[in-house]
C-alpha cells in the first residue's frame, strides 16, 4: 500500500530517511497529509480518512499508525468554514455526527495510532490530533478549540475528550476563550504526550511506534478496549456534542461570525499564521 488518496499518502515498508532511518516496516504505517492549500478537514479529508482506517486494519503487516503533515505550517488547519456556513439553518439532526464517527473510530480501532504535531492544529484539526491514542509535538506546535467565536462548539469529538484529558475546568476554559495552547503547556496539562525540539519529534515518534508494534497484538487490543471501559461511556459525550453543534447551525448562530472571521483573515494562510486571534476577535464583532 502506497496512496490512500491525494490527502493521505500511505507508506508501509518504504524508507522515510530521519535519524531513525531504514524501512518504516516493523507493523508501522506513516500517512502523511497533504491536502493544500489550506490542510482544511473538509468533506474530502474525512472522506479519505474513513476509506484508510479499514484498509489499514486489513493489512495484517500493520499494527500502529503514524500521521504526519506535509506542511510546516499546519498539521490541519480546522473545518471549512465556508461550508460550516453553508450548512447552517438545515434541520438539526440526531446521532453522531460523521466526521466525530470517523475520528473516534481510530480509539476503538485494534491499531494504535500515533499524532506527531509539527505546526498548528486548531478546531476540526485538533480534534482529529486529539483523537489519536498517542500525541507527540514539536515545540513550535499549537493547539486550539476557537468554535465558540464563531458561536459554534467543538463538534467532533472535542469537548468529549478535552474534558477527559484535561478536567473540566481547564477545557471549559480553553474552548471558551478559544486562546492557543502551545506544545510544552499542552504537555503540562495532559493535551500531549512528549514535546521534542523540531526535527526530532517525527524520529521519536517512529522509535514509539516501532516498539509498539513489537508486543503481542492481542494484549495491545484487550489494553485499548479495558482501559476504555475504566474510563467510562464515550458515546454519550459524542452525541451530546454533536446533537447540540447542529442545533446552533440550525440556528443560524454562526453565520455572521464566520463571515467577520473570514472576512478578518479568518481560513487564509497568512492570516492564520500571523495573527488568528485578531480574525476570532473580530468574529466577535
Amino acid at each position: 500500500m502506497t496512496e490512500a488518496s491525494s490527502v493521505l499518502r500511505v507508506n508501509v515498508g518504504g524508507d522515510v530517511g530521519g535519524a531513525v532511518g531504514g524501512d518504516v516496516g516493523d507493523g508501522v504505517a506513516l500517512v502523511t497529509i497533504e491536502h493544500p492549500p489550506l490542510q482544511l478537514v473538509d468533506g474530502e479529508f474525512i472522506a479519505a480518512l474513513a476509506q484508510l482506517l479499514p484498509s489499514l486494519e486489513a493489512d495484517k503487516g500493520v499494527r500502529v499508525v503514524v500521521f504526519v503533515s506535509d506542511d510546516p505550517d499546519f498539521f490541519l488547519m480546522h473545518g471549512d468554514v465556508d461550508s460550516i456556513a453553508a450548512a447552517c439553518g438545515r434541520s438539526p439532526v440526531t446521532g453522531v455526527n460523521p466526521a466525530a464517527a470517523i475520528f473516534d473510530a481510530w480509539r476503538t480501532s485494534s491499531l494504535v495510532s500515533i499524532g506527531v504535531l509539527e505546526g498548528a492544529a486548531r478546531g476540526g484539526g485538533s480534534e482529529f490530533f486529539t483523537a489519536l491514542d498517542l500525541r507527540l509535538a514539536s515545540t513550535t506546535a499549537v493547539l486550539g478549540q476557537p468554535e465558540v467565536a464563531l458561536g459554534l462548539i467543538p463538534g467532533a469529538g472535542g469537548t468529549a475528550r478535552l474534558g477527559r484529558l484535561l478536567g473540566r475546568s481547564q477545557a471549559l476554559r480553553l474552548i471558551l476563550t478559544g486562546d492557543d495552547v502551545d506544545a510544552r503547556r499542552a504537555y503540562e496539562l495532559g493535551w500531549v504526550d512528549e514535546v521534542l525540539p523540531p526535527g526530532a519529534v517525527r524520529d521519536r515518534a517512529l522509535e514509539l511506534a516501532r516498539r509498539i508494534a513489537a508486543m503481542p497484538v492481542d494484549a495491545v487490543t484487550a489494553l485499548k478496549r479495558v482501559l476504555d471501559v475504566a474510563i467510562g461511556d464515550f458515546s454519550a459525550g459524542l452525541v451530546a456534542e454533536s446533537e447540540a453543534n447542529s442545533q446552533l447551525m440550525a440556528e443560524r448562530v454562526p453565520v455572521a461570525p464566520i463571515r467577520r472571521f473570514v472576512a478578518a483573515g479568518g481560513q487564509t494562510r497568512e492570516g492564520e499564521r500571523s495573527d488568528f486571534a485578531a480574525a476570532l476577535d473580530a468574529a466577535l464583532g
